[in-house]
């Protein structure tokens, strides 16, 4: 019997992380069995296994320790994955033959399922010389799209959805253009951005002193370093892009600065890795282990958390043994450094139940506590483990000591570490915890706030009909399984409400024993003002962060929609009949829209370069409430070997539009189909197949009768598109399951109604 707490766990896990035959049947009949299946796979590599396997169950179980997505849904299914969510790549070579060798290597790493990070600083900037051809260099940013294109085919190809990061020096001549890059919403949205921050510069942004812009030696520009700092931050307040990593901060900090130097992140930007590097991840669900929750006494059990962070320390190394790897590069980085990254989820929930307001004082001091405990206990661990294996093979026990995390690590733990080595180079970091804290029960995210205590989702049911379901915070269900239907306490706050600094207060409390990185996202409202939200970056910089992630609502991205309290209503089933509306929910149609005798329309001319005669698409579009919209398309071609899928095509297209509402999707889903055999340059673009580009030709019909504002922006400039509650939290529609119910968690934009997360 499965032990799930709520639906949504249930849900998520037969969707995400159960394993299945390629036809659907279920392999594991319950969640035991995938605590089972993952159990004996990493137990194999050990002596005992049989003894270890017990030992990993019981971590396992009840969700106390949740190893990250890529180890639950591929441990013991003898497939071809990585069990290592993400890699930073090798560094890109500035020569053309080597960028794309680079882009081979990310092709086949996010064919494997796993994540990557780059820097692009390497690569010369726009209008530098290009020796030998008598060229100008087209600039990093240029290379990024044809990254960007790549991910979206391998995306298309039907693999797990393709997260990146790409990070740029705050010193190189583009960097302004990299700032910018997404005011465009069409452009990189495969990519996660950051400038990597240097010490000089946020030494020369106080200062309000100039900067060099270098790049091999030559300066291409100086500028004020307070006007760059500036042009970040707007970028950032506009489109909450780019985030800012302290890159010195983070190479100085590091236990391995003896031997590797990190110059980008993972996609969600807790994991700063050297070329090559891997990311191994997993969190102990701290909500699990609060003993006598709401009471006096109410208290973490710090003997049980010991010994279940000695036992996830243990899992953990062995994935390094037991994953497959993309490239012998990544297996050999991770062989030679086993670092690993440890981390935490249901921070928040477990501080309520210890009567804790996050953000405060007391919270933030608490937090650190809890740190340091996990922290001590995992390099106990893992010094126990090299007493029984050996250390990782490039540990030098005096450079190691000198460096990083080690210098403030408790004096009995750098003894056991000088005497015996340690296994770990590096163990401890905070993921995105999105779907796996939703697996577990709904607990807090990582060391997030809680996003809303309740919520209600729409389940799609396999008749086509969507049922209601409340979805509750797991300490407020516990809450209320104590005291009933109560009001809850004031310390009960949420990521909404929380003033942005109460945010950087905890990220910085728990920095101080992570010896790697945090994936936090500091909410801020609407409303805040420009030097007020920069201001939360200078505070993240002053309290010891090793980078900053905000996110305010706004027209790129998403935002919370309100309607006012009008009696207007929204077109429906027919030209001229109404919606219902009942509680600000949109209620859709059950019927087509109705066909008037004649429609205006515009007909485009296609032009394919593998096909001898152009495809022509005829759009018609049909006036609702003073608004054009597309209604219907038709394909004509004297191609007659694509017949029947355009006619399909057509039909298809045609029954949706006719069906109402937020349309636009139909767009998004034919420019991500990909032609096996190759794709095409159209018009200075690259198309990856003939659909992709009738999807192209159909959204420039869209923006010209005003049914969009722009290409990719979806179904922003029509205002009776949808209709929601007022202060309703809604933006973008899920990519997934098309609810609105994107939230922006961790770095990640993740949907709340069933777990799609941009970071996987």
């Amino acid at each position: 019997m499965s032990r799930f707490a709520a639906p949504i766990a249930e849900q998520i896990w037969d969707m995400k992380y159960r394993f299945k035959k390629a036809d659907g049947t279920p392999i594991d009949l319950t969640v035991e069995d995938s605590w089972r299946r993952i159990a004996r796979d990493l137990a194999r590599v050990e002596k005992d296994p049989e003894h270890w396997e017990e030992k990993f169950y019981e971590a396992l179980e009840d969700f106390k320790y949740l190893p990250a997505g890529r180890i639950t849904a591929g441990a013991g299914t003898a497939r071809q994955v990585t069990l290592f969510n993400c890699f930073v790549m090798g560094t890109i070579p500035d020569s053309m033959g080597g960028i794309f060798d680079m882009l081979k290597e990310a092709a086949l790493t996010m064919q494997q399922g796993g994540g990557i990070g780059y820097d692009f600083s390497t690569i010369r900037p726009r209008g530098a010389d290009v020796k030998g051809v008598a060229a100008d260099a087209s600039g990093p940013l240029s290379f990024m799209d044809v990254w960007d294109a790549m991910c979206r085919t391998i995306m298309s190809a039907g693999s797990r959805r393709g997260a990146m990061m790409a990070t740029m020096r705050c010193d190189h001549p583009d960097i302004e253009h990299f700032i910018t890059a997404k005011s465009d919403p069409a452009r990189l949205r495969m990519f996660n951005m950051s400038v990597l921050v240097t010490d000089p510069f946020m030494e020369a942004v106080k200062a309000d002193g100039p900067w060099e812009l270098v790049f091999d030696g030559k300066v291409y520009h100086t500028v004020q370093a307070r006007d760059l700092w500036n042009k970040i931050m707007q970028a950032t307040y506009d489109y909450a892009e780019p985030g800012v990593i302290f890159i010195d901060r983070i190479n100085q900090a590091n236990n391995l600065n003896y031997v590797e130097t990190i110059a980008a992140t993972n996609p969600c930007g807790e994991q700063p890795l050297p070329p090559y590097g891997a990311c191994l991840l997993g969190s102990i669900n701290l909500a699990r282990l609060v003993a006598e929750p709401f009471e006096a006494a109410a208290h973490l059990d710090e003997t049980a958390l010991q010994q279940l962070v000695a036992t996830a320390v243990r899992m953990m190394d062995n994935v390094v043994d037991a994953s497959k790897f993309p490239l012998v590069e990544q297996e050999a980085e991770a062989q030679d450094k086993r670092r690993i990254g440890l981390g935490v989820t249901g921070l928040a929930d477990a501080l309520l139940m210890l009567g804790l307001r996050y953000g405060s004082d007391e919270a933030a001091h608490q937090t650190e506590t809890w740190l340091h405990a996990i922290a001590r206990a995992a390099y106990l661990a893992s010094v126990e483990l090299a007493k029984e294996k050996g250390a990782f093979p490039l540990f030098d026990a005096e450079k190691y000591l000198a460096s990083g995390t080690m210098q403030q690590m408790d004096e009995d733990v750098r003894e056991a570490i000088r005497e015996h080595g340690i296994r770990n180079a590096l163990l401890t970091s905070i993921a995105p915890t999105g779907t796996i804290s939703l697996y577990a029960g709904n607990v807090s995210s990582g060391i997030e706030p809680v996003f809303a205590y309740a919520y209600t989702r729409k389940v799609l049911q396999k008749d086509g009909s969507r049922t209601e379901e409340e979805v509750v915070d797991y300490a407020v269900q516990m809450w209320r399984d104590k005291f009933g239907d109560v009001e809850l306490p004031d310390y009960f706050v949420n990521a909404q409400t929380l003033p942005p600094a109460d945010h950087v207060k905890m990220q910085a409390a728990a920095q101080k024993w992570i010896d790697s990185s945090i994936s936090k996202t500091i909410n801020c409202p609407e409303d805040i003002s420009f030097d007020a939200f920069k201001d939360v970056y200078m505070q993240a910089w002053d309290q010891g962060c090793k980078g900053c992630t905000t996110y305010r609502p706004n027209d790129v991205t998403g935002s919370v929609l309100t309607v006012s309290e009008s009696e207007d209503k929204v077109p429906g089933e027919s030209a001229n009949a109404p919606h219902d509306v009942d509680g600000g929910e949109v209620i859709y149609m059950s019927e087509p829209l109705d066909r008037p005798q004649s429609l205006e329309g515009s007909t485009y001319k296609l032009k394919w370069p593998d096909s001898e005669h152009a495809i022509y698409l005829t759009i018609n579009d049909i006036v609702i409430g003073g608004r054009r919209r597309p209604f219907e398309v038709f394909i004509n071609s004297k191609n007659m070997e694509h017949y029947a899928w355009t006619l399909a095509l057509t039909r298809m297209i045609s029954a949706v539009f006719r069906r109402g509402g937020d349309v636009s999707f139909v767009v998004e889903e034919l420019k991500a189909v990909f032609d096996p055999r190759g794709g095409a340059w159209v018009q200075g673009k690259y198309i990856p197949s003939i659909l992709a580009a009738i999807g192209g030709v159909i959204e420039q019909h869209m923006i010209n009768i005003g049914f969009l504002e722009g290409e990719g922006m979806g179904l922003k400039a029509d205002p009776q598109a949808q209709v929601v509650n007022i202060d309703a939290p809604r933006g973008k529609a899920c990519p997934s399951c098309g609810q609105y119910d994107m939230v922006m968690i961790e770095g990640c934009m993740t949907c709340r109604s069933c777990g799609h997360s941009k970071c996987g």
